[in-house]
């Protein structure tokens, strides 16, 4: 499957999914109230934090799937190398669920701070979150060794079909069955279940036919050392990401947090963006390093850079600037986009910055790189623990996203330069200045004169024609100051029109 068919179909689905993930938001708010809605983001984090709980093996997989097709495993050790990995997780998901039904009391009573809805709703939440939240991870198996086959068309499709039925199901479900946050949760429970059944049957379909798979401790031992590493990766960034909603779900209420998790839920789809590029070069990567082709990779990391700069830059410019506008078309609520406006803006802002370190992040994975992540995050927590320690308790939520911005700045100052020492010698300045900082100047000239000149208009309609308007121009502006881009569009759009003219 080609490079480009993959990044499409990342994006198609992604970007219907992300519709279907936050479109629904406000009808959730309206049948649930902000408070329940308080209770969906504690289940995206519990989600977030026991996903650490795979032992690195869904990016072991994803990696050793993209070797297998460049010749380093046969059908029957890849077999097993799955089969090996299923029944850690399968036990692994058990644990997950049982555990949260059992603390689900706990949590409800203890730790949560709910003024609506009563503890015996929120108790019965949590039981069901605990199976939703283990059959997810059952998920990931089948969707990372997916992603490492690239076929990549027919997981955004199975993907989107996936995100409707979430969406779409848990509004049907308000209407016609019951307005409340079990209901939500069941719902949840019966579409994961459908979800992973079609992934594990696409996945056995996308590989050659063999007998079947064993437990293998020896195809475990294989991969143990990139596994413990990404699982120390992902324990410390679990801790860099998620320690600001854990604290804020102590010291906020359950209102207060609704709301912060709904400005971390529109930042998030800075994430949306950048995760199709990421997803569909990162077997790339892989693939061209083990094959030895150094300039092709090269090319690669520079057009991947480039790309999240002039789509991300611009969604994040957007958040940044009109944040208050596009939380009042999502919401239609004045008062609560105006609460937290201030909030999204500050956490787009650190979004942005974290999402120019995707492509970088992909490339030592490739490499069989882990350490240098480790190094970092462990710096990292030595600084912003302590900083979310003393910011929370003063300033609540706009305090915890000061902190999120903070540490990515210094991410991308000074961490990302041990990579160069290390591997793409050479290419530091050119990510710098020609990946970053070239489309990101566009962005920000060519929004910020359209932000000055922006007319005031009265009216939803009105104002959404002006910010789909302000996207397209900076996302243009951007993608021909990018080299690697404007030589791709100036050089393929003639070639097309010709093809096109041709035909007529």
């Amino acid at each position: 499957m080609s490079l480009k068919k993959n990044v499409l179909a990342n994006y198609l689905s992604q970007a219907w999914t992300t519709v279907m993930g936050v479109a629904f938001v406000p009808l959730y708010i309206e049948y649930l109230g902000i408070e329940a809605y308080g209770l969906i983001g504690i289940f995206v984090l519990l989600q977030t934090l026991l996903g650490v709980l795979d032992l690195g093996l869904s990016p072991s997989l994803s990696r050793e799937m993209a070797r297998f097709q460049a010749g380093a495993y046969d059908c029957q050790s890849i077999r097993d190398l799955l089969r090996s990995v299923e029944v850690v997780f399968f036990g692994l998901a058990a644990v997950i669920a049982l555990t949260i039904w059992g603390v689900s009391g706990w949590l409800a009573t203890d730790w949560l701070k709910p003024d609506k809805l009563p503890l015996d709703v929120v108790t019965r939440a949590f039981g069901i979150m605990g199976l939703v939240i283990a059959l997810r991870f059952i998920e990931g198996i089948y969707r990372s060794s997916i992603i490492g086959l690239q076929r990549q068309v027919f997981l955004a499709v199975i993907t989107a079909i996936i995100a409707t039925m979430r969406g779409f199901g848990a509004v049907a479900v308000f209407v016609w069955v019951s307005p409340t946050i079990v209901a939500f949760f069941a719902w949840q429970a019966i579409v994961s279940i459908a979800s992973a059944g079609v992934l594990m049957l696409v996945f056995y379909r996308s590989i050659p036919a063999s007998a079947g798979g064993r437990f293998s401790v020896a195809a475990l031992v294989g991969i143990w050392r990139f596994a413990f590493g990404m699982l120390g990766i992902s324990a410390l960034s679990l801790v860099l990401t998620q320690l600001d909603k854990i604290l804020l779900s102590k010291f906020l209420s359950l209102q207060q947090y609704g709301r912060y998790m709904l400005a971390s839920a529109v930042a998030g789809v800075l994430f949306a963006i950048v995760s199709p590029i990421s997803q569909a070069f990162y077997p790339r990567f892989s693939q061209l390093f083990a094959l030895g082709d150094h300039d092709d990779l090269v090319q690669n990391y520079h057009k991947a850079a480039q790309f999240v700069t002039i789509l991300v830059g611009s969604a994040a410019f957007m958040l940044i600037a009109f944040g208050d506008k596009a939380l009042y078309l999502w919401t239609h609520d004045s008062a609560l986009a105006a609460a937290t406006a201030p909030v999204l803006s500050v956490l787009a802002l650190g979004t942005l910055v974290n999402c120019f370190l995707w492509i970088p992040y992909q490339m030592q994975l490739a490499h069989g790189i882990v350490g240098l992540a480790i190094k970092s995050n462990v710096g990292a927590i030595l600084i912003v623990v302590p900083a979310l320690l003393w910011a929370i308790p003063r300033y609540g939520a706009i305090g915890a996203a000061w902190v999120w911005a903070g540490f990515n700045c210094g991410y991308i100052v000074v961490n990302v330069n041990f990579m160069y020492r290390r591997i793409l010698s050479g290419e530091q300045w050119r990510w710098y200045l020609k990946d970053i900082a070239l489309p990101l100047t566009a962005i920000t000239v060519l929004g910020l004169a359209l932000r000055l000149g922006m007319p005031d208009v009265v009216g939803r309609l009105a104002n959404l024609g002006i910010l789909v308007f302000t996207a397209l121009v900076l996302v243009v502006g951007a993608a021909f100051s990018a080299p690697a881009i404007r030589h791709a569009l100036v050089t393929s759009i003639p070639y097309r029109l010709r093809a096109l003219l041709s035909r007529m």
